[in-house]
């Protein structure tokens, strides 16, 4: 089998390396142009193009799919699938009916549920106990082709972005290797997704990361977990950013009579008023110009007031 790769970040490695491994024939792999990065500026590639390097596999960067040099590139490769994992793009009409067993993605949830760019953070950030990857066929639209495969993934209380996205990526790569036999086999039939029970997961932004203390503190845990690394959680304290890398998973019926953001340190513990006075107890934190660091030690180098509280 004949294959063309795309793909971009670290959650599309394992799946790479896993088709490498099986011996699949992965004639090109497409992925984003190298990009600036650091205080220098310099050039990084991308995860999957350093994957593909070592491999010996010849590498592709378009800048955009729709340009005729890139047309001609990889409709000369007559490939028999097209394999996509978090490429970034959305596939021009002439490269999804490039391949005879279509253009194959691989995607960080049970679809319908969470289409669009961050399944992931979408699934921590709305409390969901289950997630998982599913193998699909590429269509016009955005997420919304027939589905192939699925496979469900329990979601720890201690799983974050970081955590979550490693063990699906595993996953997914085992997954795409079935999804690709059984196609080339012959014995595997897609099925069209129920469109009227989409939820989405559009691309979080840096002021998704600004915590509103009014929510209800499970709902802020949550937020907290989905969102490290990138944006962060944080909000404002003393007039400096503050990071808030982990909490605890909020007790139920621990409540203290707060304005939401108040804060309330006891026995080296920082905790915050939530809505209805709901508390959520940070572990890690970093204030602006230093360094990471546990919550006891921020409340040994700060003095709290009575009454101070998170802007």
């Amino acid at each position: 089998m004949r294959l063309i790769f795309c793909g971009t970040p670290e959650f599309a490695v394992p799946t790479l390396e896993q088709l490498i491994a099986q011996k699949f024939a992965v004639n090109v792999v497409v992925t984003n142009p190298d990009e600036p990065s650091g205080r220098g500026y310099e050039l990084k590639s991308p995860p999957v193009k350093e994957a593909a390097l070592r491999a010996g596999l010849e590498v592709y960067q378009p800048a955009k799919l729709k340009d005729p040099a890139t047309v001609e590139f990889l409709s000369s490769r007559r490939p028999d699938a097209i394999v996509v994992v978090a490429y970034g793009h959305l596939l021009p009409p002439w490269m999804i009916d490039l391949p005879r067993l279509g253009c194959i993605n691989l995607h960080a949830s049970l679809l319908p549920k969470y289409r669009g760019a961050a399944p992931i953070q979408w699934a921590l950030m709305r409390g969901e106990t289950v997630t998982g990857v599913t193998t699909m066929r590429i269509d016009a639209g955005l997420d919304t082709g027939d589905i192939l495969l699925e496979r469900e993934v329990e979601i720890h209380d201690d799983d974050t972005l970081e955590t979550l996205s490693a063990r699906l990526s595993n996953i997914g790569a085992d997954l795409m290797v079935k999804t690709l036999r059984r196609l080339e086999h012959g014995d595997l039939s897609s099925q069209p997704q129920d469109h009227t029970q989409a939820t989405f997961a559009p691309i979080l932004k840096k002021e998704d990361g600004r915590i509103d203390w009014a929510l209800p503190a499970l709902e802020i845990w949550n937020r907290i977990r989905g969102l490290r690394p990138w944006p962060g959680a944080y909000t404002r304290f003393r007039g400096k950013t503050l990071h808030i890398w982990t909490a605890s998973r909020p007790v139920t019926g621990e409540t203290i009579p707060l304005e939401p953001g108040t804060l309330a340190a006891t026995r080296g513990r920082l905790r915050v008023a939530c809505a209805q006075g709901n508390l959520l107890e940070l572990t890690e934190v970093q204030l602006e110009g230093r360094k990471r660091m546990a919550s006891r030690d921020f409340l040994n180098g700060t003095k709290l007031a009575s009454g101070d509280r998170f802007e």
